[in-house]
């Protein structure tokens, strides 16, 4: 998808990137917020002005990263940042609500309508308190609600203290298991220095050591012998698919609640590139996801649930969250009516076709990647072949205008730290509008960046992130990379 690189405001710009059409009034629109910004504190409008350009001007590969529309970007900005609505909605604590409750309904409705679930919560400020939110809601109905009754108690208030000790003994006391952090899991799923390792006892379930693919039997082997009450499925750096209903069958067979975490790959849920068993919300008892990454809203979480759950997760506020974020549900109402116009769909699709380009374009120049390639929206690259560990690599890629982020591979030489792989992500390039062709391209950039590095010493001997790239490297990939960022321009039109 190639544009005329002197073109402005008439660029050719991907039907999934929606704004373009009333790019001149974004433009006053954001000159004038800038304007007021600055006279109260210049620094803030003068950084926020850098970061457009900062974004225009690099090859964005991050996965978990993406583009917001102006009309997703400009509903945050507004006075509904100043009301306080903790409850859910038609019952707050706060009173004159009302423009809050249909700002959350609406939301709530295009969650449902979107991924096709009976219950939506539109409240959680992040990812990380979607799944917060899930894990409680799932306690709540599995050991606290029996507890309750068991002691003939209404609610926790109405429990003797012998009797609270007990309950609150057996709600922390229960076993979790999810995806190890190495072979792809995220760090809520169990990983001990996260909360969520703290609040279970945990074992992680990895993927098979020589394809790198999960092994449903080895989960499920698992599984029998730890008896989890929550199975977590879901990632953040495992470039397949996953078999959501063989996950399902796994968690009724040990009697656990099946939770999956979405965040990374909603938006082709959303978009439909992910259907029947590889469709998590069918599946699952309590979904979670953020809005931003694949699915290109706001920075913020959502929590699908069925029937069974829906009242516990109705109660994330007070239970786990402070007061909702209304100027922020009001942004995730608007992506999520744009995520159900057909054009999504389109980008969706262009999102997966593109990883599978990034993926191959890796593999014909001799890179190697885990599990030999993809099937969703991300590729990690395993650097040890260029002799490099993922710290090295993401800093020279860094300095050549390609930015990613360094991440872990299944057991991973070098840690969680300086890791081992390089994960690439295509959501954010997709919306501007590159296509196969230019993913092609985006690889070989990538690797002529990585075979003219080299480590370097540091001053107290060898180091892991020490690095030394070929004179000229860093600039003629820079001026590549120029090219193919003029072509498919950033918020086409948008003049600030």
């Amino acid at each position: 998808m190639a544009t005329d690189p002197t073109a402005t405001t008439t660029a050719k710009v991907s039907p999934a990137a929606p704004g373009a059409e009333y790019a001149d009034t974004a433009s006053a629109a954001y000159r004038n917020i800038l304007g007021i910004i600055e006279t109260v504190e210049p620094r803030i409008a003068d950084a926020t002005r850098k970061e457009l350009a900062d974004q225009r001007d690099s090859l964005k590969l991050i996965a978990s990263e993406n583009y917001a529309s102006p009309a997703v970007l400009l509903t945050m900005g507004t006075w509904l940042s100043d009301k306080y609505a903790e409850g859910t909605i038609g019952h707050r604590f706060y009173a004159a609500c009302q423009n809050v409750d249909t700002v959350e309904s609406v939301a709530a409705e295009h969650a449902r309508e979107l991924f096709g679930s009976p219950y939506a919560y539109a409240q959680p400020h992040s990812g990380i308190d979607a799944n917060l939110v899930a894990y409680w809601a799932i306690l709540a109905t599995r050991v606290e609600a029996p507890g309750l009754a068991e002691f003939g108690a209404k609610g926790v208030n109405d429990l003797s203290e012998a009797d609270w000790e007990t309950l609150r003994s057996r709600m922390g006391n229960q076993r979790l298991m999810g995806m190890s952090l190495d072979t792809g899991g995220h760090l809520t799923h169990g990983f001990r220095p996260n909360i969520s390792g703290k609040m279970f006892h945990q074992r992680s379930y990895g993927t098979d050591p020589q394809t790198g693919l999960i092994d449903y039997n080895a989960v499920a082997a698992a599984a029998r012998e730890f008896k989890p009450l929550v199975l977590v499925a879901g990632y953040s750096a495992y470039p397949r698919r996953v078999n959501f209903a063989k996950m399902r069958e796994i968690a009724d067979e040990v009697g656990a609640t099946l939770m999956v975490d979405m965040a990374h790959f909603a938006g082709l849920v959303a978009g439909k590139v992910f259907t029947g068993d590889e469709d998590p919300v069918p599946h699952a008892h309590v979904t979670t996801t953020t809005t931003h990454k694949s699915l290109r809203g706001p920075r913020g979480g959502l929590v699908l649930a069925t029937e069974e759950y829906a009242p516990a997760v109705d109660k994330g506020c007070p239970m786990v969250l402070g007061g909702p974020l209304s100027h922020v549900m009001a942004a995730k109402a608007v992506a999520l009516a744009e995520a159900r116009q057909p054009s999504f769909r389109a980008y969706a699709q262009a999102v997966a076709d593109n990883a599978r380009a990034l993926a191959d374009g890796f593999l014909k120049r001799g890179a190697r990647l885990v599990t030999g390639g993809t099937d969703n929206h991300l590729v990690l690259l395993d650097v040890t072949s260029f002799g490099l560990t993922g710290r090295q690599a993401e800093s020279a890629l860094l300095d050549s205008g390609i930015v990613t982020n360094r991440n872990a591979i299944p057991a991973d030489p070098n840690g969680a730290w300086y890791t081992s792989g390089i994960r690439f992500g295509t959501p954010a390039l997709t919306t501007r509008g590159f296509g196969a062709d230019d993913f092609d391209r985006v690889a070989e950039l990538v690797v002529e960046v990585l075979n003219n590095t080299d480590p370097a010493a540091g001053p107290n001997g060898p180091s892991k992130a020490k690095y030394a790239m070929a004179d000229g490297t860093a600039q003629r990939v820079h001026a590549a990379a120029a090219e193919l960022l003029a072509a498919n321009p950033l918020y086409p039109g948008l003049t600030l």
